[in-house]
């Protein structure tokens, strides 16, 4: 009776399958299977493509020390804002091998070889993230460039690009061309997010820090994920059961989900801002004419009201122009807005903006030439005083950079002066002065008519240090030259406290005591 009873069910079921197999539908994915097996993963050697993905995956000195110097080159390229050195990075960077280690292990169910994979890459990403915060952290430049900005705001394009660069990688290890890797590493791009990870940690910026991680996970999970699936399709044996498979096909697709909406209202929002730049500078323009230029343009997304200032080149003020526009703008871009233009009169000569735009700009480049030397400056002197760049004094009105400099084991005065000629190096019109510890003053030589070479040398180093200590001095030596001596100090501006005779062939010169 039972068999009887569960006889018709199974008879549907086959009936259903044959249904399946000879409908249209059926017959062109049975064809495109069968093409699969038959010429797609003929010649893939399973064995082999493991074990060469897996020598790759373990903890090795090589592997972290590449991390490292993959890391170090990507901070630096990143600061200095050089995408030439922040491709060098991506092409040392061996963080691919251990992504695509979890995603073949996910595949086979191969759980000690996932362990293994998982433990490399986190341990890399960790030593990456620290050796970049080091290299920040005694950066003097510690500013977000355009690289690092670029890094901060993953979206639906990233993981696209992720998943493109995934697949081709994958391709490449199955089928033995492992020199597309290079190509992928540079596409995926995933050491410099682990760089900014870095930066943003030193520099305790958390938007940067959160942004540049979302962005390296994106890519990590979207490469290892593909290269699962990309194992599966090429039939790499697997100890997962039916239900386990589909348990994990499940889980994929729910993880592309969960990566794919949040980047896709990044992506969306980053297309709202750009069309709202085409949108300001349009209405800008339209206000003040074809024959006004617009040299500047920047927007407040973070703000409330949105805050948009800009600067233009014009032949006629417009002092209705920020109503105008704040009203245009707020129907356009659906918010509420506030709007600041700058004007600038130039002539009605259609070359007019274009000169003084080039003459603001020549006028910039010089101001941001003079911090930089500024800043070069105060580095100098710190480091020829010995101190921390907090204790050099800088006076922008009189152009005076000023260090007391810390006593050198073995450094005489003649040190620090020459020290002091150092740190003026290429930046004109500004005055150093090093101020060096209370040491023995060097001794005037003598020759027949004056000082001799040894002598003008000491002479001048003693006014030097004259004064920058600014104490009296105690000249002995012979009566004419000593005397001769403190005339010439004393018309520098020195104050000579006493002026003793002695015999010999040299002035010796001397602090006097320090008054209690």
């Amino acid at each position: 009776m039972d068999a009887v009873t569960r006889n018709p069910s199974a008879d549907e079921e086959a009936e259903r399958a044959a249904r399946w197999v000879f409908s249209p539908i059926g017959r062109g994915v049975a064809q495109v299977r069968h093409y699969w097996r038959t010429n797609v993963r003929t010649g893939v050697d399973h064995q082999e493509v493991i074990a060469k993905i897996a020598l790759e995956c373990p903890m090795t000195a090589r592997y972290m020390l590449m991390t490292m110097m993959s890391a170090g080159i990507a901070i630096l390229g990143l600061l200095l804002s050089s995408g030439a050195v922040v491709i060098g990075a991506m092409l040392l960077s061996p963080l691919m091998s251990p992504i695509l280690g979890v995603g073949f292990a996910l595949a086979t169910g191969k759980q000690k070889w996932l362990r293994i994979s998982a433990k490399t890459l986190a341990l890399g990403s960790i030593v990456a993230v620290l050796f970049a915060a080091l290299i920040v952290l005694v950066s003097p430049l510690q500013t977000v460039t355009e690289e690092i900005a670029s890094r901060t705001r993953p979206n639906l394009l990233d993981l696209l690009v992720a998943l493109f660069s995934s697949i081709a990688g994958s391709y490449a290890m199955i089928r033995g061309r492992e020199g597309t890797i290079v190509g992928v590493a540079i596409a995926t791009a995933l050491m410099p997010p682990l760089a900014v990870v870095g930066f943003g940690l030193a520099t305790l910026n958390w938007t940067v820090f959160f942004g540049a991680l979302g962005l390296f996970v994106t890519n990590c999970l979207t490469i290892a994920l593909t290269a699962t699936i990309m194992a599966r399709l090429y039939g790499f044996r697997t100890s997962l059961s039916t239900r386990q498979g589909w348990f994990q096909n499940v889980g994929i697709f729910m993880i592309f989900v969960a990566l794919a909406i949040p980047l896709g209202l990044s992506l969306r929002q980053i297309a709202w801002e750009t069309n709202s730049q085409r949108i300001v500078r349009n209405a800008i323009q339209a206000e003040f004419g074809s024959r006004a230029r617009i040299s500047e343009q920047t927007i407040d997304w973070d703000s409330e009201p949105l805050n948009i200032t800009a600067t233009v080149f014009t032949p006629d003020f417009d002092t209705g122009a920020n109503g105008d526009l704040s009203k245009t703008l707020q129907q356009e871009l659906g918010r509420e807005v506030s709007v600041n233009v700058e004007q600038l009169r130039v002539g009605a000569d259609p070359g007019a903006a274009e000169q003084a735009e080039l003459a603001r700009a020549r006028a910039a480049e010089q101001a941001a030439a003079t911090e930089r030397q500024i800043s070069t400056l105060v580095d100098r002197m710190a480091m020829a005083a010995g101190v921390d760049r907090s204790a050099v004094l800088l006076d922008r009105d009189t152009r005076i950079v000023s260090a007391n400099a810390k006593p050198l084991p073995g450094l005489a005065l003649e040190g620090y002066r020459d020290l002091e000629e150092r740190v003026i190096g290429d930046t004109p019109g500004w005055q150093v002065r090093l101020r060096p510890p209370l040491l023995a003053l060097p001794s005037v030589t003598l020759g027949e008519d004056g000082p001799d070479d040894a002598g003008i040398a000491a002479e001048k180093t003693v006014l030097w240090a004259a004064r920058r200590i600014d104490l009296p001095l105690i000249l002995s030596g012979p009566a004419q030259q000593t005397k001769a001596l403190a005339t010439r100090l004393r018309g520098e501006g020195i104050e000579i406290a006493q002026v003793d005779e002695a015999d010999g062939e040299q002035i010796a010169i001397r602090w006097a005591p320090v008054p209690q």
